[in-house]
């Protein structure tokens, strides 16, 4: 269901819930800079989940887990229908284990790797409940509150695949949040899909000078990318391909046994991805055939092998869905302007199973993401304006109750 967001925010209570906020604001920077400082590199997320769980408890939320995959889960109960709203936010950072997580403050400014991405939307979770619970707030539908795992990269959205796919509360989903970056005005409503290929190309290898003229699967990988460059796809929908990666030989003077390439494949449009993606196997075949029939074959043939490493569904919100129409309501009272937009990020999977799902900013400004100097400004004033737009967009989606 939805609600009025225009009496949602006149209320006493949205109002009680904004001062909450506004006086919270410095221990919600705390908050942003603890969860920072705890390294959360890919597919390593735990330490940071099980302090996620523990402000989750702290906070009264119920039946507070972590799932089978890591993914923190933590109920707020509303009057009950028997659907769930999910406000989420991912655990993991593109860092690698090792990395200098701390944080360097100058004025409002807060300098660390993921302080941003996404840290401070897991902060925004934290500050969202006690605004609900400081301003008695009682919703109608349930709210499940999640730091999930596996957004960034190669993580692939295994959390939020998880919890659709696996979850206990899979079937009862009605609408998901991700609270992800920090533009607020745009609000993603199409999930840009990728393909994501390991191509390994492999042949029997020899000495450089002895063994010339041997199949060579270097040539059969130059082949291959030589194909991909001319390849033609449409400027919408939004559709583009990437040799990223690659790899292999053992020495200067000899052929290679094995080289290897990773391959991202995007586009907002299924049917597109799967053309590209039918594309991309028909020139891993001719790049074998063809170097098979260019060179030597005595002592074996080229082959390959292709490895799916990556599966982001494409999909869409409609934008007449109550979800996008609750943005678009709350978003203007704040002073800001509300467009839609595409983007990767875990509303994919919903989004591509139907489920009304957008991804908000959480506020503030910043740069640098995905970067060593990745940085937030927490001046307050921009920073609390994309919270009130958060919460009574959310509110606005899993109703207020009134009275």
């Amino acid at each position: 269901m939805t609600q009025d967001v225009a009496r949602i925010i006149a209320s006493d209570r949205f109002k009680r819930a904004q001062e909450d906020l506004a006086q919270g604001h410095d221990r919600f920077v705390d908050e942003i800079i603890e969860l920072t400082e705890i390294p959360a590199p890919p597919f390593k997320e735990e330490v940071r989940a099980a302090a996620y769980a523990e402000k989750f408890r702290a906070l009264g939320l119920q039946e507070v887990e972590l799932d089978g995959i890591g993914n923190v889960l933590g109920l707020r109960r509303g009057r009950g229908n028997g659907q769930v709203i999910v406000v989420a936010a991912h655990l993991d950072t593109v860092f690698p284990e090792g990395t200098d997580v701390t944080v360097r403050r100058e004025g409002t400014k807060l300098f660390a790797p993921g302080v941003g991405d996404d840290t401070r939307g897991l902060a925004a979770l934290l500050a969202f409940i006690r605004a609900l619970d400081a301003a008695g707030i009682e919703t109608e539908q349930d709210i499940l509150f999640v730091g999930d795992v596996g957004e960034e990269g190669k993580g692939d959205l295994r959390g939020i695949r998880h919890l659709f796919e696996e979850g206990d509360h899979r079937e009862k989903i009605a609408g998901f949040f991700t609270i992800d970056g920090l533009e607020v005005g745009q609000v993603t409503t199409a999930a840009v899909g990728s393909l994501r290929y390991r191509v390994a190309f492999r042949g029997p290898g020899g000495h450089s000078l002895n063994a010339f003229g041997t199949v060579n699967p270097a040539y059969a990988l130059g082949s291959l990318m030589a194909g991909m460059a001319r390849i033609e796809v449409p400027e919408e929908p939004r559709t583009t391909f990437c040799a990223s990666v690659m790899g292999g030989g053992s020495s200067i003077n000899a052929i290679p046994e094995e080289v290897w390439l990773e391959i991202d494949l995007r586009s907002v449009d299924a049917e597109e991805l799967s053309k590209l993606d039918a594309t991309l196997h028909g020139l891993v075949e001719e790049a074998v055939a063809g170097e098979n029939a260019r060179g030597d074959t005595s002592h074996g043939a080229i082959r390959a092998e292709i490895t799916r490493i990556g599966n982001r569904p494409a999909g869409r919100t409609a934008s007449d869905s109550g979800i996008v129409q609750a943005a678009f309501a709350a978003l203007p009272a704040f002073g800001f302007e509300p467009s839609t937009g595409e983007s990767s990020t875990d509303a994919n999977i919903p989004m591509s199973l139907g489920v009304p799902a957008i991804c908000l900013g959480s506020g503030g400004t910043g740069g640098r993401a995905h970067s060593l100097e990745e940085w937030i400004d927490v001046e307050p004033e921009l920073s609390l304006r994309g919270l009130y737009a958060g919460l009574a967009t959310i509110l606005g989606t899993v109703g207020m109750v009134e009275g």
